[in-house]
């Protein structure tokens, strides 16, 4: 296909990524030809994926604004994709225009699409960095340049913690943010789940194999299993619970019985 005007020219424009096909799953405009072919064949055997992103997105809107009340304005989005309309730092600037966002991603395409997307901005920017290896992104410029981590920041994890398998220690990883930074920083999760209650095993194995075989091996978990995830910081009610449940906002429009499989939210905070 033609390469689009606003596509970096380092982006295989023929490869799927999971970051187009979750913009194009948000009514976003930065996806290509290939993400939606991959995105509609998932779409045949998980119809709500529209409605689970959709769910996620406006969890991470809520999300956001509670940490702006808490007075945290300053966010760490880790697994952050291409920040499609909603994104971190226009709800964080919305609430305080004097916040500060760094955006990390391991994909280069999200990376590459996020710089441009960005500009100059000088208190938002964008580096590429993998959630198994904390310490290089708080050691990084990009962090160290914008955030001030003697000042509590919020470590924003939506959607990306099943790409961590057990053999890597998520709960490790999270310890090590922990750790790092002040009391009262904040970690909000949004963990994709296996809560298969209401869904085919088949469509779920389906849509799963395609996902794996398209973009990325996933660890699905239980409830108890993402709640073990936050062992060390204190969770704010209502604790864990199915994202469309967390402290839901009529705003949102998202209806939840329409999303059998949206997967586990929750936010904690360092005392």
């Amino acid at each position: 296909m033609e390469r689009p005007a606003w596509a970096p020219p380092d982006v295989d424009i023929d490869q799927p990524s999971i970051s187009r096909i979750w913009d194009w799953f948000l009514d976003g405009s930065h996806n290509f030809a290939v993400d939606r072919e991959v995105a509609k064949q998932m779409l045949k055997l998980m119809p709500e994926g529209p409605r689970m992103a959709q769910a996620s997105r406006a969890f991470l809107r809520r999300a956001v604004r509670m940490c702006a009340d808490a007075g945290v304005t300053q966010f760490l989005d880790i697994g952050s994709g291409i920040p499609t309309v909603g994104n971190v730092h226009e709800i964080a600037r919305a609430a305080d225009p004097q916040s500060r966002v760094v955006y990390v991603d391991t994909d280069p395409v999200a990376v590459s699409h996020t710089r441009q997307m960005l500009g100059g901005d000088p208190t938002t920017t964008v580096l590429r960095g993998d959630l198994r290896d904390p310490q290089a992104i708080l050691d990084s410029p990009e962090v160290r340049g914008t955030l001030d981590l003697d000042s509590p920041v919020a470590v924003m994890l939506i959607m990306i913690l099943h790409f961590i398998h057990d053999e890597d220690d998520p709960a490790a990883v999270l310890a090590r943010f922990r750790e790092a930074l002040p009391s009262g920083s904040m970690l909000v999760v949004a963990h994709g789940s296996q809560n298969t209650e209401n869904m085919p095993d088949e469509h779920l194995h389906g849509a799963r194999k395609m996902y794996e075989k398209s973009v990325a091996q996933v660890r699905l978990r239980t409830r108890t299993e993402v709640q073990a995830l936050f062992g060390g910081w204190k969770l704010v009610p209502p604790g864990v619970v199915w994202i469309p449940d967390w402290r839901p906002d009529p705003a949102d429009a998202v209806p939840a019985f329409d999303i059998p499989n949206a997967g586990y939210a929750g936010v904690a905070v360092k005392l």
